[in-house]
């Protein structure tokens, strides 16, 4: 799953006419980057979430599955049902009948262009207990706290001394979406916006969500500055 939702209110004026994850990095869409990996993985099936200006991703990406032999997308255009974005965990509740039991998420905002969709991770997520496996990584001048810690062993932390920041890259499995973790009932009917850290931080009390450190090429693209300094190394 692709998240796509947001308004991207930091990136304006860009963002008035043209939704986030469509502005482009080195001459692709943003989201384009990770649609290509997953594709290349072997991940046929994705899913969209859609709210601000999602009319455009739809028109953007509809010739997309032609030139990529089995692949199909699937939107949840939350701006449709509901009129707004459900958040990250109302989002992806919402997207849940569109999902397998285990199943990759990353926001369509973060450029990432090295990550590999290994299916040694998914298979061993899979075999495991856990309810997540996140890909953490060294803290951004924009985010200098960090997130969540990483034990020795490879669970993530709710608390810890020293913390790295969420990629926004994820391993998931359909139960953290649902009781006693998830109170939105299971594809989010009645539209409630949600939000994913507490799903995360209490599975991570839990024993439940594992992670591991990420240390390639990894941007936020979360305001214009950044998104030309991604743009202008191309050129350098």
């Amino acid at each position: 799953m692709v998240l796509a939702a947001g308004r991207g209110m930091r990136m304006r004026p860009l963002t008035d006419v043209c939704p986030k994850p469509l502005l482009e990095v080195k001459g692709l869409p943003l989201m384009q980057w990770p649609m290509e990996a997953l594709h290349k993985a072997g991940c046929a099936r994705l899913v969209v979430n859609t709210a601000w200006l999602g009319e455009k991703i739809e028109a953007r990406f509809a010739s997309w599955s032609d030139q990529h032999p089995g692949a199909h997308i699937a939107y949840s255009h939350e701006g449709v049902d509901f009129g707004y974005a459900l958040e990250t965990a109302g989002g992806i509740s919402r997207a849940l009948p569109l999902l397998d039991d285990v199943f990759w998420v990353l926001a369509g905002d973060v450029y990432v262009p090295d990550f590999v969709f290994s299916q040694d991770n998914v298979d061993r997520f899979r075999a495991s207990d856990h309810l997540a496996h996140l890909w953490l990584v060294p803290n951004p001048a924009h985010n200098p706290q960090g997130d969540f810690g990483l034990s020795a062993e490879g669970k993530a932390l709710n608390q810890a001394e020293e913390r790295f920041t969420f990629s926004t890259i994820a391993l998931y499995r359909r139960a953290l979406f649902e009781q006693p973790w998830c109170h939105t009932r299971p594809g989010n009917p009645q539209g409630s916006a949600a939000a994913l850290a507490p799903l995360l931080r209490a599975a991570m009390d839990a024993g439940l969500v594992s992670a591991e450190l990420y240390t390639g090429a990894w941007t936020d693209v979360g305001t214009p500055e950044r998104l030309a300094e991604l743009n202008q190394a191309r050129h350098a």
